[in-house]
């Protein structure tokens, strides 16, 4: 039994071509579509030449001639040395150390000690163009350029300011030099922040950095103790002296006074004695057994010849003092 297949159906003339068309600009609509995320801008290259920079969004190139490098311009980008981050979190795992973490951390202070410092730079794409085609290799130039500029800044302090007292001012010091570096090759990249992290001296000799170190604490805390006594002996001394000179000075005003109220005092006197002497003599006398009387206290004065004293008496009461 034989079995017959329909016959298929023929396309009009020219569809064909018309179906190749439909196809090709399809293909080349896909191969000419890009997507430039939020964060980043699309650098567009014809024939390897630098053509156009688009802005974040959908986008068309001409396939197979135009090629395009998206570059995060908006996004935070960060550049460790002397360590490597395996793992970022809340608890960051770190990579061992390796013989190029060593060579970037090992460096020579300007008192020609050896330091190792580890120091994250983070930074921002600020010129697409410039950073896609003044330098090549760009990462691998910027990290030299930040190595180079902590060196000279390293090698311009002493080792204790590098360890101690000195870490803000070399850490800014470093990102205005690594910055003119920037600049100068013309990379396109602005330093936004250098942070030293860890600044040991190296392993053989921490031992005796430690114990230089807590000398130093030490003698510090000496001298924070003694001024602190300072300043609470020094001021109350003072007080206790402008105290004492105030008083002084106080009895010196009063005695003062004094003697010229009783130098007026005897003038008057004097005047008035001069005008009549009886009377003034008088009234001194009666003036001063009134004030001596009652200092006395309770007092009997008798004639020798008074006999029969005893009514007289009072025995109550504190006893008297009997004066012939």
């Amino acid at each position: 039994m034989q079995v017959r297949l329909p016959p298929m159906p023929r396309l009009p003339a020219g569809s064909g071509f018309a179906l190749l068309a439909i196809a090709g600009a399809l293909i080349l609509f896909v191969a000419g579509y890009y997507q430039v995320e939020p964060d980043e801008v699309g650098v567009v290259q014809r024939f390897g030449a630098y053509a156009r920079t688009t802005e974040p969004g959908p986008h068309l190139k001409i396939p197979f001639v135009e090629t395009v490098t998206k570059v995060p311009v908006q996004r935070q980008l960060k550049m460790e040395f002397g360590f490597r981050t395996s793992r970022a979190g809340q608890r960051s795992e770190f990579a061992p150390d390796s013989a190029e973490t060593r060579a970037e951390a090992v460096m020579l202070t300007g008192d020609l000690n050896v330091a190792v410092v580890e120091w994250i730079v983070q930074f921002r794409i600020k010129d697409p163009r410039a950073y896609l085609f003044h330098i090549r290799d760009v990462p691998e130039t910027f990290r030299y350029m930040s190595e180079a500029a902590m060196r000279q800044v390293v090698g311009d302090h002493s080792v204790d300011e590098v360890l101690t007292i000195g870490r803000e001012t070399i850490a800014r010091q470093a990102k205005e030099e690594l910055q003119r570096l920037c600049n100068l090759y013309g990379i396109g990249i602005e330093v936004q922040q250098l942070v030293l992290q860890d600044v040991n001296p190296p392993d053989p000799v921490k031992p005796a950095f430690n114990e230089v170190n807590q000398a130093i604490q030490e003698r510090e805390r000496a001298i924070n103790d003694a001024w602190a006594d300072y300043n609470k002996a020094v001021p109350r001394a003072k007080g206790e002296a402008e105290q004492a000179v105030r008083a002084a000075e106080g009895y010196a005003v009063e005695r003062v006074n004094n003697a010229e109220g009783d130098a007026r005092r005897f003038v008057s006197f004097y005047e008035e004695y001069r005008k009549s002497p009886a009377v003034t003599r008088k009234r001194v006398y009666l003036e001063t057994m009134g004030t001596l009387i009652p200092r006395a206290g309770r007092k009997l004065i008798l004639d020798e010849k008074a006999r029969g004293i005893l009514p007289l008496l009072q025995l109550e009461g504190s006893p008297a003092e009997v004066k012939r």
